[in-house]
């Protein structure tokens, strides 16, 4: 039986699947891990798991589906993620992780003097934040000069596993692009005046799109994870892109929201459109563009709380349903670490605000799901603000199968939200590009593989309602922030 096998290294875990050819999951598998946060604002991984866990998860695979065939490999991964290794592949650090990770705000500082805002935002599409990827490199230069002298490539999750697999030294256009300001976004290349000064060492890797094949797997690696040698692997791109392709979600005039351990907002265009709020990336796609955003955290503040009370997630929900809209007179900002979009605050912080001795532990829970939606509103309505042309939203991730967080999106949003019948996340979109690239003239389509079955109205009652908390929502981070940023200066130097 031919298939494709799909591995996708998350921030929380590692998921795999085995796919057939007409996109049922044969098998699916998961290895959870946890990231390392050394320091306050640092959010770190060792690169050797994003390795190890794929071997676990090819063997656990195979082994459940014998009889399987697979015909190409898909990889994909979190970021923008900066891994440097040495000329022999041997991480030299570890990896730091995408904008959750906020230690680079010096180097971001440097960066805009030495080159100048509109040229940075003229040439790589997007201003510098914590996502930007080159000044998390120039931070490795400045704080780690041993590290930085042994630094000869960069990779990402899935650019590390096409390299472990085939040999080869690639990244997507797409993660590429995330590397701001070293790549150049209307040339779809590297600024190489830029790329010099900033990486000069390390060798920049061949650029390709997310479904190109980047090489086969070599003698080594069919050994160690058993896939045949020769079969073809393709480049990967990062874990929201592949979660778009996974619900087919990456169309002009799409929206995605993934609902994971952070939520991520991407939406499609044709054109490269520039706001200092948002992220404008390469899409995974020839002749794609994206307006990406993202909450620093969606599913993470969630399991917090679970922890935190020690209840399970069904009563949890099931309180918060109770709650109601509004959750009795509470209003929480999710900023438990940092934001991302569209304020882009490293020291936001959490708030709540309107606690009283009657409130409840479903209250609170209520009050983190609206603040996701209330987060997610606030990006939305900053991409429309920035020319997006937004017709369809398609909601993908583990946390669309829980229906209470999803309706209160939608009536935060006001927006109809699609749920695709698997949504199983990015895994499953890159074992679909991998079937693609070996396909030829007889590619399958995605509406195929994974049709839309339910579609979430918001509740127009509620509009009035909240649409005046999103006021309050605006207004409490304004007039909170002064005081939020001393506390983040001081958790700084307690951490130190």
């Amino acid at each position: 039986m031919r298939c494709t096998l799909g591995v996708d290294i998350g921030t929380s875990s590692s998921k795999g699947v085995l796919v057939d050819a007409d996109g049922a999951i044969l098998a699916s598998a998961v290895r959870t891990h946890s990231v390392e946060r050394p320091h306050s604002g640092w959010v770190e991984m060792d690169g050797a798991v994003w390795w190890d866990e794929f071997v676990s998860l090819a063997h656990e695979l195979r082994a459940a589906v014998p009889e399987a065939e697979i015909a190409a490999v898909g990889v994909s991964g979190m970021g923008p993620c900066i891994l440097l290794a040495d000329d022999a592949d041997e991480p030299v650090r570890p990896a730091i992780l995408y904008g959750v990770d906020t230690r680079s705000t010096a180097q971001i500082a440097r960066m805009v003097d030495e080159l100048g805002a509109d040229d940075i935002t003229r040439i790589g599409g997007s201003a510098l934040t914590s996502q930007a990827g080159g000044p998390k490199i120039a931070w490795i230069a400045d704080e780690e000069p041993d590290a930085w002298a042994r630094a000869r490539r960069l990779f990402m999750p899935a650019s590390w596993l096409a390299r472990r697999l085939t040999g080869a030294y690639v990244l997507d256009h797409q993660s590429a692009s995330q590397v701001s300001p070293l790549y150049d976004i209307e040339h779809e290349q590297w600024h190489e005046p830029w790329w010099r000064r900033y990486a000069g060492p390390i060798e920049a890797p061949e650029l390709l799109w997310a479904g190109d094949v980047a090489g086969t797997v070599t003698a080594e690696a069919a050994s160690a994870t058993g896939i045949a040698e020769g079969t073809p692997v393709i480049a990967g791109t990062i874990d929201a892109w592949t979660e778009a392709v996974s619900a087919g979600a990456h169309g002009v005039g799409d929206l995605m929201l993934m609902y994971g351990t952070t939520m991520f907002l991407v939406a499609t265009g044709e054109e490269t459109l520039r706001t200092p709020s948002m992220w404008t990336t390469a899409g995974a796609f020839a002749g794609t563009r994206n307006l990406a955003g993202g909450l620093s955290t969606s599913g993470a503040l969630t399991a917090w709380l679970a922890d935190l009370t020690g209840a399970d997630y069904p009563a949890l929900l099931a309180e918060a349903e109770a709650s109601g809209p509004g959750a009795r007179g509470l209003l929480l900002l999710p900023y438990f670490a940092g934001e991302r979009t569209p304020i882009q605050d490293p020291d936001a912080r959490g708030v709540i605000a309107g606690l009283t001795l009657d409130h409840t532990r479903g209250d609170l829970y209520r009050a983190a799901l609206e603040a996701t939606a209330l987060g997610v509103r606030h990006n939305v309505e900053t991409m429309r603000a920035a020319g997006a042309d937004i017709r369809r939203i398609v909601a993908v991730g583990g946390g669309t199968q829980g229906r209470l967080w999803l309706q209160i999106v939608s009536d935060v949003t006001g927006l109809v939200q699609e749920v695709p019948e698997k949504t199983i996340g990015a895994s499953y979109g890159a074992a679909f590009l991998a079937a693609v690239a070996i396909a030829g003239d007889d590619a399958p389509a995605i509406t195929r593989w994974n049709p839309v079955v339910a579609r979430i109205q918001p509740d127009t009652a509620l509009r009035a309602s909240y649409d005046a908390l999103f006021d309050r929502y605006q207004r409490l981070y304004e007039a909170s922030k002064g005081v939020v940023h001393e506390l983040a200066a001081q958790q700084r130097e307690a951490s130190a």
